[in-house]
């Protein structure tokens, strides 16, 4: 790898308008004002691997023609990957526990149980589910006839998260049990989630500004949390009216506190709380 001994210097506005445009054409994730070091820093990284020194030029690199499209895929790895950890809001795991107890209880099961990771990053957030949904299958004594599909636009959190191991400070959020039941020390130090989980998670690349060219698989649940902040009000609408279209009858959509508090869906109705953010569909089959 070569790099530049010459570090490039501060992006101008209009650069930064330049390149927030793009990221938001190709990801539908916009920067404020504030965000502009950010930006700043995950390019000028990148083009010192490179050994360029001006925005410009990399600017036309990344926008030129299918060499450019691979090297966007490399920096937009860079400035898509969120910092997350194992059950990093828990209230949240615990209600998909709950709905999944009730529909064990009240023998509601038709099929597999079917659970979306939307923007899953290096894979906590689905792993934690699978652990969730492991727990009640278990606890019934069935079949653990469930799964989790995982989606990011991050290749690169992708293959970490396939590998399924992770750094000590990952786990800090999980209780003892759980570390113990669904890890195995790795030989650095490291824990590496067991085998039986990692069979339950299908880790796949995508664009959520893009989910109407999907496959219309419908979901008994659909978490989505830490990524709506980042689109535009209209754009966070639009995605969740098609999370609400690839719901099963009963299903329930669960996202991140805050993150649109004034949508609507006539076939879903918001869950009564404070700690969870979450609406249920209709029974009914449309």
């Amino acid at each position: 790898m070569v790099w530049s001994l010459q570090t490039p210097s501060a992006l101008t506005d209009s650069q930064f308008v330049q390149w927030s445009k793009l990221l938001e054409e190709r990801t539908g994730i916009q920067l404020s004002a504030q965000q502009k070091t950010l930006l700043q820093s995950q390019v000028a990284m990148r083009m010192r691997e490179l050994g360029c020194s001006d925005y410009n030029q990399y600017y036309q690199q990344v926008t030129d023609g299918l060499s450019g499209l691979m090297e966007w895929s490399i920096l937009v790895d860079r400035l898509t990957v969120k910092e997350t950890s194992f059950f990093r809001h828990r209230p949240s795991l615990e209600y998909v526990r709950r709905f999944i107890q009730n529909r064990i209880n009240n023998r509601e099961l038709q099929g597999s149980f079917d659970i979306w990771s939307v923007g899953c990053a290096s894979g906590e957030e689905p792993y934690s589910l699978a652990m969730v949904a492991n727990d009640c299958f278990e606890l019934a004594a069935l079949a653990p006839y469930y799964g989790v599909t995982a989606m990011d636009i991050s290749n690169a959190a992708l293959g970490q998260a396939r590998t399924g191991v992770y750094a000590t400070r990952k786990l800090e959020q999980l209780h003892p049990d759980e570390v113990a039941r669904y890890f195995r020390r790795t030989d650095n130090g490291n824990f590496q989630v067991v085998e039986k989980l990692r069979d339950r998670v299908c880790f796949s690349h995508g664009n959520v500004t893009r989910i109407g060219s999907m496959p219309p698989v419908n979901m008994d649940v659909i978490f989505c949390q830490n990524l709506l902040v980042y689109f535009r009000r209209w754009l966070r609408r639009d995605i969740l009216n098609a999370f609400a279209e690839r719901l099963k009858p009963g299903g329930v959509l669960i996202i991140g506190l805050g993150e649109s508090v004034d949508w609507e869906h006539p076939s879903l109705k918001r869950v009564v709380g404070t700690e969870v953010q979450a609406y249920i569909r209709d029974q009914r089959q449309e």
